[in-house]
């Protein structure tokens, strides 16, 4: 029997007390070895923006394409007009590993331009990976600056899931080493009863009819996988405030996830 994302959920934000005002749109496990779902609550199948989830499979793209060689090269200067909405951290030297414990915007800009459009459509349609578009704002021309952020790059938690399914048991079509480099790349965290969880946050905010961003109803992802006694769960956890949060929708998220993750795993 499947248990309750919602409910689990529910009690990962009651714990953030009456200021968490996060609702839950889908909470999606996978059992790796068997494809078994644990817990598919919510809208799990609609698409909407990855935001900085995107960055698993950019690196992915990265290392194949040989623009990213190792865990720390290339390494890479900040520039004067790169964003740095990111603060301080945005402004050092950063190499792959910084890029995704940080989440460098520029720093993905950087590989997105280098490889230009066709060709991260034609990877990320190879990789199942959403709908595969590029193209950035309508008559924007904006797709290398921010597609993955509440653009044309759109992914559904289940196909989220199905990516990083093929990537930890590397079965992707790509190289061996773009695998195997991605995964010790995407940072690690530790979670109850001795899992070990690897994931990716992203954060994004929806357009008002301005086309101003609505800080106060911010999409929040988590997706990774999570690892114990030989044993891997493939997950992904999308909410939404409905109030804006000192943290960001990323960082509850991934809070909210950690949690739960071995309550999920403890139910099968």
């Amino acid at each position: 029997m499947k248990f309750s994302g919602f409910v689990i959920g529910a009690l990962s934000l009651m714990a953030f007390g009456e200021r968490a005002e996060a609702k839950i749109i889908c909470t999606y496990v996978m059992d790796a070895k068997t494809e078994n779902s644990l817990v598919e609550e919510g809208d799990c199948k609609t698409r909407v923006t990855p935001a900085s989830t995107f960055k698993v499979a950019l690196s992915v793209i990265g290392y194949d394409a040989g623009f990213l060689k190792d865990e720390h090269h290339p390494q890479l200067d900040f520039q004067k007009g790169d964003p740095d909405w990111g603060g301080d951290a945005w402004k050092q030297k950063t190499d792959p590993v910084r890029w995704l414990k940080y989440s460098v915007v520029w720093y993905s800009q950087r590989i997105t331009h280098a490889l230009g459009e066709q060709k991260l459509h034609d990877y990320a349609a190879k990789l199942d990976y959403g709908n595969a578009d590029f193209s950035g704002d309508p008559g924007e021309d904006n797709g290398l600056q921010r597609a993955w952020i509440m653009s044309s790059l759109k992914i559904s938690p289940t196909e989220q899931v199905a990516f990083l399914r093929k990537l930890t048991d590397r079965s992707l079509p790509v190289s061996p080493q773009a695998m195997d480099l991605t995964m010790k790349v995407v940072e690690q965290f530790d979670a109850a009863d001795g899992w070990v969880v690897h994931g990716k946050t992203g954060t994004a905010f929806p357009r008002k009819p301005d086309g101003s961003f609505d800080e106060s109803h911010g999409y929040g992802w988590f997706v990774g996988w999570s690892e114990k006694n030989g044993r891997r769960l493939i997950f992904a956890r999308l909410i939404q405030d409905d109030e804006k949060q000192a943290d960001s929708p990323g960082v509850q998220a991934r809070a909210f996830m950690l949690a739960d993750l071995p309550k999920i795993a403890g139910q099968r």
